[in-house]
């Protein structure tokens, strides 16, 4: 059974801080592959992940659409890819306060208010990019 850094042995921890570094196309591909399971693990385990994937498509459609410049395109686009970013974050914070303990307790569940209140403080800049792109 693998032992854990806090519990682990002085030589062990510094083992673990100090573990070979990768490098090169293999560090890329490993990055690549990284990312790759994290989006296909947001598709599968997140609704809301799902859901703003669903919102995405007429969002990044209309605002290629929509925009008359590259810049307005990108002003329209770009939020929307934020709000798939701020959800992954907020996934992740989730599954991190969940890996601790289920437990109710203040503070887990202050930080996942606070990665709810950043996804819908990207929704609000979408929204506001574009009623000032197609409104001014």
């Amino acid at each position: 059974m693998p032992v854990s850094c806090a519990s682990a042995g002085p030589l062990a921890r510094l083992a673990a801080v100090h573990r070979p570094k990768l490098s090169g196309w293999y560090r890329f591909l490993h990055s690549f592959a990284a990312s790759y399971r994290g989006i296909r693990g947001a598709f599968r385990n997140e609704a809301a992940f799902r859901q703003e994937l669903l919102v995405a498509v007429p969002v990044v459609l209309g605002g290629l659409w929509l925009g008359k410049t590259g810049t307005e395109r990108a002003l329209l686009i770009g939020p929307m890819l934020l709000v798939l970013v701020v959800e992954m974050l907020n996934s992740a914070i989730e599954a991190t306060v969940d890996r601790i303990g289920l437990e109710r307790h203040e503070l887990s569940g202050l930080a996942k208010d606070m990665g709810s209140a950043a996804v819908m403080f990207s929704f609000g800049l979408l929204g506001l990019n574009w009623l000032l792109v197609l409104f001014s």
